[in-house]
C-alpha cells in the first residue's frame, strides 16, 4: 500500500513459515453451532467459517508480517500505474482448479462479475468501483477503476476465483448444500455430514505447492471440523482428545481451567502469540435504527452503566485491559485529549455534526470496581434525564410514560457473552431498566442480525494495521440500509464517510495515519458499542505434535496462521 514490499522478488517463502515443514498428520478443529451451506461466497446460509481460507485462492496473497503487502499467488506478475487507476494481472501458467482444469482469464472475469452481482455483500463494494474488466493477453486480465481509491489495485487481487464451467447458467446464490464451489486451494471438501462435520483433505496434486507464497503452508493431510452445541461441550471434547486445538479468549479460563490430565502429561501444550494489531471492537452493539438507541445520550448512559471493572474482575480476574477505541493497542489509535494537527484538520469540516468528544477528547467511563457502581449509576441516571427519561415507581420511563426496556440477542452456546449480559442486566435493574436476554441458534442469529432485527447484540470487528475499503462496509452510510452488511449499529455519518475517503485516497503514510485516528475518534465518541476487553496476545492450546515456526508475524495468530503454517511432528 505504501513503499516497497519487504521481501525481494526472488523470495523463497514468507518469513513466518518453515519452508521445510513436513507434510502429514490429521487434525480436528471444533466449531459451535451448526451449518447449512458449504458455499462461503453467498449471503444465504450458515457456513463453516474456516472454509474460504482452505479451498479457494485469489490472484495475490497477503503477508501477515507487513501492514498491507500482497505477493503473487494465482498471478505471477502484477502491473499498475502510479495513480493506480488500473491493475493488470498475468496468471501463472500452471494454475489449476482441484479437478485439474486450468485457471483462465475467463474464469477470473466470470468470478468478479458473479461475486459482484450475486455473491455475498462483502464483494459488492469492489464491483461497483470497477469501470471495466477485460482480457489483454492469453493469460492477462486488466481491471480499470471508476473511483480514485489507491487500495483498489490491492483489493482486486484478493477475490476468490471460481470455475466458470461449474457455475455458468446455474443459480449460484441458491445452490444446494451438495454443490460445493470448485476452487484452486490446497484443500478440498472430501466428506461432510450436514450440520455436524466437514472434512477437508489436502490435494496431493495441488498446483501451487512450489509457489513461494504457499511454500511451507498447508501441511496437514486432513482437517476435520466438528460442530458442537455450545462452547462447554466443545471444551470437554478437547479435554477428551477429540479436538486437536482450541483458541481461548478468556484469560481467567486460560489460567484456571487448563489443568486436565493431558496438560499434565505433556500431550497438550499451551502456547501464546503476541501481536501488534489493533484491538478492534468487541462488545454489545446498539442498533441506532431503533429508538431509544438513536439518541447518543441514551447510548452514553448505557455505556456508563456497564460496570466494566467489576465484570472484568468477575469473569477474567481483571487480567485483560479494556478496549479504549476501535484501533487501540496500535499506532493508528486516537490519542488522548483534543485533536491536533492533521487529525484536527480532517475533523474541522464536520464540527457541527460530530458526536460530543470527537474533537475535544473522549474516554470511556470508569467505575470504582464495586458491584453496586453507585457513581456510574448516578451519572447514567443524569444522562437519561437529559434525554427525557425519569424513574417513576422504580421503572425508567420516557416522557410518554413508556418503560425503557430492551432485549440483548445472543447466540446459544456463547457462555461468556451470556455471563456478561447477565451481570449487565443486574446493573441496569438499579436504573429501572428491564433487560431480556434472548438466545437463539446460530442460523436464527445470522438471519436476524442480517436483517437488523435486534436492539442490542454481541459485536466483534477485527481491524488491521491497514484499514481500507472494508471500512465502508463496516460503518459507511450506504451499508447501514443494505441487508447483511457489517454496519450493525446502523450509523450514518457524513463525517465517517469522508474520513474513510480521506484514508483511502491518502498517498503519504502520515496522512493515512491521521485520517484513521480521526475516524477512530468519531466512531468511539459515537458511543455505538459497549466495549469489552482486548487481547494483546493469542492463546492456543493444542496437541503437542502440532508445531509452529519460532518467528511470529506482527499480526500474531489469526485465521490464516493456525493451522495454515503449522505442521505435525511426532518424536
Amino acid at each position: 500500500m505504501y513503499g516497497d514490499p519487504a521481501l525481494p522478488p526472488d523470495f523463497v517463502s514468507l518469513p513466518y513459515v518453515n519452508p521445510q515443514a513436513p507434510k502429514g498428520g490429521n487434525i480436528t478443529l471444533g466449531n459451535t453451532g451448526t451449518y447449512d451451506s458449504l458455499n462461503p461466497y453467498v449471503r444465504k446460509g450458515s457456513v463453516p467459517w474456516q472454509l474460504r481460507f482452505f479451498t479457494h485462492e485469489s490472484l495475490m496473497g497477503r503477508s501477515w508480517d507487513e501492514p498491507f503487502t500482497l505477493y503473487g499467488l494465482l498471478a505471477e506478475s502484477i502491473e499498475t500505474p502510479e495513480d493506480r487507476k488500473w491493475v493488470e494481472f498475468t496468471l501463472r501458467e500452471g494454475a489449476r482448479f482441484s479437478d485439474g482444469t486450468p485457471v483462465t482469464v475467463a474464469d477470473v472475469i466470470f468470478s468478479y462479475e458473479l461475486l459482484g452481482t450475486e455473491g455475498h455483500p462483502r464483494y459488492l463494494g469492489l464491483w461497483q468501483q470497477i469501470e471495466r474488466i477485460e482480457q489483454t493477453g492469453p493469460r492477462t486480465v486488466r481491471i480499470t477503476f471508476n473511483t480514485d481509491n489507491r487500495e483498489l489495485a490491492l483489493l482486486a487481487g484478493m477475490r476468490p476465483i471460481l470455475s466458470k464451467a461449474q457455475w455458468e447458467g446455474k443459480d449460484f446464490a441458491n445452490a444446494p448444500l451438495g454443490e460445493v464451489p470448485l476452487g484452486t486451494g490446497p484443500y478440498v471438501v472430501s466428506d461432510y455430514q450436514a450440520g455436524r462435520q466437514v472434512t477437508l483433505t489436502r490435494n496431493p496434486d495441488y498446483w501451487g505447492a512450489d509457489v513461494p507464497y504457499a511454500r511451507g503452508q498447508y501441511n496437514f493431510d486432513s482437517i476435520t471440523i466438528d460442530f458442537y452445541g455450545d462452547a462447554n461441550v466443545l471444551f470437554e471434547a478437547f479435554k477428551a482428545g477429540e479436538i486437536s486445538a482450541v483458541r481461548e479468549f478468556n484469560a481467567e479460563t486460560w489460567a484456571t481451567q487448563y489443568d486436565f490430565p493431558a496438560i499434565d502429561a505433556g500431550d497438550v501444550v499451551k502456547s501464546t502469540f503476541p501481536h501488534q494489531k489493533p484491538s478492534g471492537m468487541t462488545g454489545f452493539v446498539m442498533n441506532t435504527r431503533k429508538a431509544p438507541f438513536d439518541d447518543w445520550r441514551v447510548r452514553d448512559a448505557l455505556i456508563t452503566a456497564f460496570n466494566f471493572e467489576y465484570i472484568n474482575e468477575t469473569l477474567t480476574g481483571g487480567a485483560l485491559p479494556r478496549i479504549s477505541s476501535y484501533f487501540s493497542n496500535s499506532v493508528l489509535a486516537m490519542e488522548p485529549g483534543p485533536a491536533e494537527g492533521k487529525v484536527a484538520e480532517f475533523l474541522a469540516p464536520f464540527t457541527d455534526i460530530l458526536p460530543p468528544g470527537a474533537r475535544d477528547g473522549y474516554a470511556l467511563p470508569q467505575s470504582d470496581g464495586t458491584e453496586r457502581n453507585r457513581k456510574g449509576i448516578r451519572t447514567a441516571m443524569a444522562r437519561l434525564q437529559e434525554a427525557g427519561f425519569s424513574a417513576e415507581g422504580g421503572t425508567m420511563r420516557a416522557s410518554d410514560g413508556s418503560p425503557l426496556a430492551f432485549t440483548i440477542l445472543l447466540e446459544k452456546g456463547s457462555r461468556e457473552n451470556l455471563a456478561i449480559a447477565e451481570l449487565y442486566q443486574q446493573g441496569l435493574k438499579r436504573l429501572g431498566i428491564e433487560v431480556i436476554i434472548e438466545t437463539v441458534d446460530n442460523a436464527q442469529y445470522l438471519a436476524r442480525t442480517n436483517a437488523y432485527d435486534f436492539e442490542m447484540t454481541y459485536f466483534r470487528r477485527a481491524l488491521s494495521l491497514s484499514p481500507g475499503n472494508e471500512q465502508r462496509y463496516y460503518w459507511g452510510s450506504e451499508a447501514a440500509d443494505a441487508e447483511g452488511s457489517r454496519n450493525l449499529m446502523g450509523v450514518k455519518s457524513a463525517a465517517i464517510d469522508q474520513l474513510i475517503t480521506d484514508m483511502l485516497t491518502a498517498t503519504e503514510s502520515e496522512d493515512f495515519t491521521a485520517a484513521v485516528r480521526a475516524l477512530d475518534r468519531v466512531l468511539t465518541a459515537g458511543r455505538y458499542v459497549i466495549p469489552f476487553w482486548q487481547f494483546n496476545e493469542g492463546l492456543i492450546a493444542h496437541d503437542a505434535a502440532m508445531r509452529y515456526p519460532d518467528y511470529i508475524p506482527i499480526y500474531g495468530d489469526g485465521s490464516e496462521y493456525m493451522p495454515h503454517v503449522w505442521w505435525y511432528e511426532t518424536q
